[in-house]
């Protein structure tokens, strides 16, 4: 029977693929077992548990990014973290690690080296974080989402998804989506999300330039997050909503997408099909950008910088697109053509031949 420990949290972009391999290892193989390793602080420490899995926790220890008392810090309690860690693989008894990022990877990949468990790092984005470049330096076996992902000896495997995404038929689940929205099945639905927490440009913008997207003879389904902007008119067919529990049926709803480009959300618009205009979040380390170029590359999507996403850019760009829809269906055909919906059980093969060649060698 193998014992797993995955590894990673924080974020959404790191607990989400780690409970898609775990549900998908757990259905293949009955009788695994299978820990989570994260922090009490991150989103994990409500996921995991919801899922039926057990949370281990260490302290999260944040890499420094400037001189200051952190810095000082860090040393000893990147140590401590890694003894912790240690403690569990010894205890556990633990077969293999997959890391994905966060706060909890890397002691988990520098504690499986010191231990001499094979670990597998899967990296979301197609621009490397810290620890998973540090699981790399390591040595441990590499799975990316994205085609050339700068780290070394990578396979691409594809963003491990939940179920009810990888299964979605939109055409059967439609009528249902469209209802549990109030929406009218007689006319195309554009879906505009920020992801989880909203993104005000998006907001703003859609909610300045809603008279005419209705004009054009599609309803906005409108996603915003808490406290990031835009109104509500009350117009019809405009549905304004500020969280969305089961996105599936948001993307079921949806003939066109408007939203960022995290990695999760363009590889769930390629797994059930979906046409995109994608608006890369302007901070951070452009990760996003590049996350988006497999889309572009293959007509799937529209790229649009986010301070071009305005009320001018929707009049002459996205409504002109909204009115030709043999655009929209071209783009819809070419988003399936990159998915990759076997990602959370081509990861967990990775695994297993890292366990049989660690027993082998």
């Amino acid at each position: 029977m193998t014992s797993v420990l995955l590894a990673g949290g924080g974020t959404a972009g790191h607990v989400n693929p780690l409970l898609a391999v775990a549900d998908a290892w757990r259905d293949d193989e009955p009788g695994v077992t299978i820990g989570v390793l994260g922090t009490a602080e991150g989103l994990e420490a409500r996921l995991v548990p919801a899922r039926g899995y057990e949370l281990l926790t260490i302290p999260r220890v944040p890499f420094p990014r400037r001189p200051n008392g952190a810095a000082v810090r860090f040393p000893a309690r990147f140590r401590d973290a890694v003894r912790r860690t240690r403690q569990i693989l010894r205890e556990r008894e633990i077969d293999v690690v997959v890391g994905f990022g966060g706060y909890a990877a890397a002691p988990a990949y520098v504690a499986a080296r010191a231990e001499r468990i094979p670990f597998v790092v899967h990296e979301a984005n197609a621009r490397p974080g810290i620890a998973n470049r540090l699981g790399a330096w390591l040595g441990g076996v590499i799975a990316t989402t994205f085609p050339g992902t700068p780290l070394r000896r990578a396979q691409v495997v594809g963003m491990p998804l939940r179920a009810e995404i990888v299964a979605l038929d939109r055409r059967a689940e439609r009528p249902r989506a469209l209802a549990a929205f109030g929406l009218d099945a007689s006319r195309p639905v554009l879906l505009v999300t920020g992801g989880s927490t909203g993104a005000k440009r998006l907001n703003e913008t859609v909610s300045a330039s809603i008279v005419p997207l209705l004009g054009a003879g599609w309803q906005v389904l409108h996603i915003t997050g808490t406290g990031r902007g835009g109104t509500d008119p009350g117009l019809e067919g405009y549905r304004v909503i500020e969280y969305c529990d089961e996105m599936h049926l948001a993307l079921a709803a949806a003939d066109l997408v408007v939203c960022r480009s995290g990695a999760a959300t363009v590889t769930e618009l390629a797994a059930v099909g979906l046409a995109s205009v994608l608006v890369p979040y302007p901070v951070g380390n452009g990760e996003q950008k590049l996350n988006a170029a497999e889309l572009i590359e293959a007509g799937a999507a529209i790229l649009v910088d986010d301070a071009a996403f305005t009320p001018e850019w929707v009049t002459e760009t996205l409504i002109p697109l909204l009115t030709g829809r043999a655009e929209i269906a071209r783009m819809t055909a070419a988003a399936a053509t990159v998915a990759r919906p076997d990602a959370a059980l081509a990861l967990v093969g990775l695994a297993r031949e890292a366990v049989a060649a660690q027993r082998v060698g």
